[in-house]
């Protein structure tokens, strides 16, 4: 038995872990069901290049996390990278975000936006859906010819069925001001707009540098190839699915919510198991390309709002770092998101063909190829999600078990986020359970 289970060895997972550690706590025990730990920020090595498992970027602006960095990661084994940015649409490239880069855009699809976002919609009435949201926000023009091709993209998702709790940091909001100057003349150089304006990437070992650099600092075993079977909330057991099983007082979860749902065997009133229906998630092809060829492009990623092109953006790893690729060779990544089943080959070949069309590349010039499909990406923020969600954490919270993290939280969390979660986790858990200050430590020493 342990008092203390984490189930997930990604970030969340790894950072409750730590953070359970570096207040004397080891009476844990975390699984993963891979074969190392990671989840998905992860990295591989083919042909001599190094790919994420899509694009992974750690942005900081929490003094905690600030410190966390320095103090476990080494700031100076990052590079600092100011954002370059683009949007492809209309032929031509316009600078992110969408709403204040309007410059180089056909007159008319300007107008259509200047005049949507002066006409847009007034009302003091909280949006419903994220397309309502849009429509206040940025006007009818912006919604036609970005945000409403866009995020039905990258979702692929009715955005009129998904909720707009999600946005906060993520959608910079614009003026009448900003939209005009940047019409005529375009974005100021200097000028940092959104959250990822300015963000960190290992100068070696691509994403993966963090969990490498995290484990290092863990004393405790991490259980490997242990892939959840069944958990009974009542009696407080995992089994696994190599025989396996394992007692404990509280649980820690970083699992996708809907699948840990799926395996609760729950033999009081409250039956939890049904709700993994209602959770709503998209999938992610992730292409990656070696590219025999020196600077392909200066740009880290580029938008594709439009229709035509299968993917909603295409990332270039050498520009983040140096190491990502051999010398005189460039790489990038593409992401298409789909729900369901999909036929991934006409999928590839497709993305394939507007890729080399984009940037102008021959067959020969492709040294490697590397696909990564991954079966849970993005959340969707659905209305029964809204609605629902808070009160299905609060239940499993009732059953000692604390599902946090993007998957086990079931939201948009970044880098930052996973981190700060497995903080607040370890802290909440050790504040409410009984230890012996001799046996651990002291209650009033937590977290200074």
């Amino acid at each position: 038995m342990a008092k203390i289970i984490i189930l997930g060895a990604g970030l969340t997972g790894l950072s409750a872990a730590y953070h359970l550690e570096q207040n004397g706590f080891f009476d844990y025990k975390i699984y993963d069901k891979e074969d190392a730990p990671g989840g998905l920020c992860r990295s591989v090595q083919q042909d001599g290049f190094t790919f994420d498992y899509t694009g992974h970027l750690l942005h900081i602006n929490d003094p905690y996390m600030e410190s966390f960095s320095n103090d476990n990661l080494g700031k100076k084994n990052f590079n600092t990278i100011v954002r370059r940015s683009f949007i492809q649409s209309h032929d031509t490239f316009i600078k992110y975000p969408f709403q204040i880069n309007l410059y180089g855009l056909p007159s008319k699809v300007i107008s259509e936006c200047i005049e949507g976002f002066v006409n847009r919609p007034q009302s003091n009435k909280d949006p419903k859906s994220f397309h309502a949201w849009v429509m206040k926000h940025f006007g009818a023009g912006l919604a036609k010819h970005f945000f409403t091709p866009f995020q039905s993209k990258i979702l692929a998702y009715d955005i009129k069925k998904i909720t707009p709790s999600w946005t906060g940091r993520f959608v910079p909001k614009t003026s009448l001001t900003q939209m005009i100057d940047g019409a005529l003349g375009g974005q100021k150089e200097d000028e940092k707009v959104g959250y990822n304006s300015t963000f960190f990437y290992p100068q070696k070992g691509g994403i993966s540098y963090i969990i490498s650099s995290l484990v290092a600092k863990i004393k405790n075993q991490i259980q490997t190839g242990f892939e959840m079977e069944s958990i009974d909330l009542q009696n407080k057991v995992v089994t696994f699915t190599n025989g396996d099983f394992e007692t404990y007082d509280h649980l820690i979860n970083t699992i996708p919510l809907d699948n840990f749902l799926k395996k609760t065997v729950d033999s009081s009133a409250t039956n939890l198991n049904p709700q993994h229906k209602n959770l709503v998630c998209n999938s992610v092809f992730n292409f990656n390309l070696g590219i025999n060829r020196a600077d392909l492009t200066t740009k880290h990623w580029i938008y594709f709002p439009e229709g035509e092109y299968p993917f909603y953006r295409l990332g270039f790893p050498h520009n983040f770092a140096k190491s990502m690729a051999p010398a005189g060779c460039s790489s990038l990544y593409g992401e298409c998101a789909f729900v369901g089943q999909t036929d991934t080959q006409a999928l590839l070949a497709n993305a394939l063909d507007k890729t080399k069309k984009i940037l102008n590349l021959n067959d020969n010039e492709i040294i490697t190829q590397k696909i990564i499909t991954i079966p849970r990406a993005y959340v969707l923020y659905t209305f029964w999600r809204e609605k629902n969600l808070p009160q299905l954490l609060n239940q499993l919270e009732q059953h000692a078990i604390y599902s946090i993290g993007r998957y086990g939280g079931w939201k948009y969390s970044s880098m930052q986020e996973s981190i700060l979660d497995g903080q607040k986790v370890a802290q909440q858990i050790l504040s409410e359970q009984q230890v012996m200050p001799s046996q651990q430590f002291e209650q009033e020493n937590l977290f200074k």
